[in-house]
C-alpha cells in the first residue's frame, strides 16, 4: 500500500458523535465509512488505566461490567490532527483514540474480513 494510501485510510473527512443515538461515526478520505457503538468505544480506551502501563494490566483488562454512565458519550475533543478524546458521563476523558485505531478496529465486514485474512 502506498503512503498515500496508508494516509487516506486513517484520515477523517468528517466525525460525527451522535450522543441520542450513542454513537461515533467516521468517514474516511478514501471513503470509508466507519460507525462504533459508545460501549464498544469504551472497550477500546487506550488510556495507562484502562490498558495498564509498565507490564500491570489496565482496569478494563479485569472484565468489569460497564455502567450506563461509563458508556455513555458526553462529547468528543479532537487532539491535534491524530486523534480523538471521548468525554464519558462517568467523568472519564483520559483516553486519546489515534485515528489510525480507530481505524484499524472497524468492525465492518470488509475490515474484518481483511484482518482475518491469514498472512505468509
Amino acid at each position: 500500500m502506498t503512503e498515500q494510501a496508508t494516509a487516506g485510510r486513517s484520515t477523517p473527512t468528517r466525525i460525527h458523535a451522535d450522543r441520542a443515538a450513542g454513537t461515533l461515526e467516521l468517514e474516511w478520505a478514501d471513503g470509508h465509512r466507519t460507525t462504533y457503538a459508545a460501549g464498544e468505544l469504551r472497550w477500546l480506551c487506550p488510556c495507562a488505566f484502562c490498558r495498564g502501563e509498565a507490564g500491570l494490566p489496565g482496569w478494563l483488562d479485569s472484565g468489569p461490567t460497564l455502567t450506563a454512565d461509563q458508556t455513555r458519550l458526553t462529547d468528543v475533543h479532537l487532539v491535534g490532527s491524530y486523534a480523538i478524546a471521548p468525554h464519558w458521563a462517568d467523568g472519564h476523558a483520559t483516553g486519546f483514540y489515534p485515528f489510525t485505531l480507530l481505524r484499524d478496529r472497524c468492525g465492518c465486514p470488509e475490515c474484518t474480513a481483511r484482518r482475518n485474512v491469514p498472512t505468509g
